[in-house]
Formats: structure tokens, C-alpha cells, sequence
């Protein structure tokens, strides 16, 4: 793990072959306390940054993305759904790297990016998938799940790597950038603190749709990343949502 900012303590690490997870730890005045936010660079041909960070983080996150890679080269900012976290810092980006796109689902295109975005965005259709060069990611539509409508995740299909969002949110600062560990009761813990889940009836359903692309790498927004049987992990949250 590389540390990119000293005073913030901005980290970046690699999970999973040329995905890398940026962490930036916080404390919330008035809020859950200490929490992270994460986003995810995938680096290929095209390259494409998941979630951007709220719009005040952006500094933070471009100073890790240019650890890596030169920021301009960035082809696509991609997002779950529209919030300040997941998309917050969108303008800025489209900026820094003139050739990108916004990257999200064809409602999140339809009903907000459109406007919201000074680029015109790139709308996936439920199961679409698009080549990065040797990665690929596959648009699944998750609505409501675990809140927006519009709301759906990416699938990295050469890693079997799980844009998963805020699916699994650990609360707390201080996370190893990956772990094996037990992410399930921590973020059922935090569910049931704040209740951000939209209670959606067709929540079994659509995390079954996503075990059987059978992931390995679940790359969380908030908390660690989690390595294992995440086809296993999924069928737990659904049991754990139905109880």
C-alpha cells in the first residue's frame, strides 16, 4: 500500500490485476464517525476510474491516479448511481482528462447525467458489456438495491472483480485494502444502524443474478475490498436481507 497523501492519509494499493483501490479515511462530525470512501482504477488501454469521490475530494484522488497513471489518459468515470460520493467531482474529472466519458447506466443517462455532466455520457443497457482492452466490464442493473434507481454495478470480467459499490459499506476508518475476514456482519451491523437500503422486494433475485457471475474480488466503496467466494457472500447478504 502506497501512501499519496501524507496529511489526508490517501492510500493506494493494488487488489486485483491492475485494479487498484484509493482510500481516503474520515471522520464524520456528527455522523457514523470514522468512515472511507473508495474508488477504483482499472488500468488498460482505455482506463476507467469507478466512483470519483465527493467533488471536495478530488484533489485527493487525482493525487493517487497520477501515481499510477498520467491523468489525462483516462478514457471513462464511471459510477453505481448519482450521489455526491459515487459522482460528486464528475465536472472536475471530465476536465483533468478531456478525452473521457461518463460512464453509468442508461436511466442514471437518461434521467440526470445528460444534464447534470458537461460530456455527453456513455449509457450501458442492462448486461452490456464493454472492452477496456485485456479488462472487460459488464453493466448489471441493480435497482434499488441498495438505494436509486437507477442505481447498478460493474462486473470486471478478466479479474471476476465486483464494482459492488455500497454493497458491504463497513463503517470505520482504519481497513486493510483487502481482507478474507468476515465483511458481512460489520456491514449488516452498519445497515441496520442507518438503514440506507431501499428494502426493495426484488433484492433476492438481483443478488442472485449477481452470484452467478461468480466474483471473486468484491471491491467495496466503503471498508476493505474482500477476496473469496463472493457467489457465497451475495447469497448471505439475501438471507440476511430476508430475515
Amino acid at each position: 500500500m502506497a501512501i499519496t497523501n501524507a496529511q489526508s492519509g490517501t492510500n493506494i494499493h493494488e487488489i486485483a490485476d491492475r485494479i487498484y483501490r484509493i482510500n481516503t479515511p474520515v471522520i464524520i462530525e456528527g455522523g457514523p464517525g470514522g468512515f472511507s470512501f473508495n474508488q477504483y482504477l482499472i488500468v488498460d488501454d482505455r482506463p476507467l476510474l469507478f466512483h470519483t469521490g465527493p467533488r471536495k475530494m478530488f484533489p485527493l484522488v487525482r493525487e493517487a491516479v497520477a501515481s499510477v497513471i498520467p491523468v489525462e489518459r483516462l478514457r471513462y468515470v464511471a459510477f453505481s448511481h448519482v450521489e455526491a460520493d459515487e459522482c460528486g467531482s464528475l465536472n472536475q474529472w471530465l476536465a483533468a482528462a478531456p478525452q473521457s466519458l461518463p460512464l453509468c447506466g442508461s436511466i442514471a443517462a437518461l434521467v440526470s447525467i445528460e444534464d447534470l455532466a458537461d460530456r455527453s455520457p456513455r449509457g450501458l443497457a442492462d448486461g452490456e458489456l464493454l472492452s477496456l482492452g485485456e479488462h472487460s466490464v459488464r453493466w448489471l442493473d441493480t435497482p434499488h438495491l441498495p438505494h436509486a434507481w437507477e442505481c447498478g454495478f460493474l462486473m470486471e470480467e478478466a479479474t471476476q472483480t465486483l464494482l459492488c459499490g455500497d454493497l458491504f459499506t463497513q463503517g470505520g476508518a482504519d481497513h486493510p485494502p483487502i481482507t478474507e475476514s468476515d465483511i458481512l456482519g460489520p456491514s449488516e451491523a452498519f445497515r441496520k444502524s442507518l438503514d440506507y437500503y431501499s428494502h426493495t422486494k426484488n433484492a433476492r433475485p438481483m443478488l442472485e443474478r449477481l452470484a452467478a457471475a461468480q466474483p471473486t474480488t468484491m471491491a467495496c466503496m466503503h471498508g476493505s475490498a474482500w477476496q473469496g467466494d463472493g457467489a457465497a457472500l451475495l447469497r448471505a447478504l439475501a438471507d440476511s436481507l430476508s430475515a
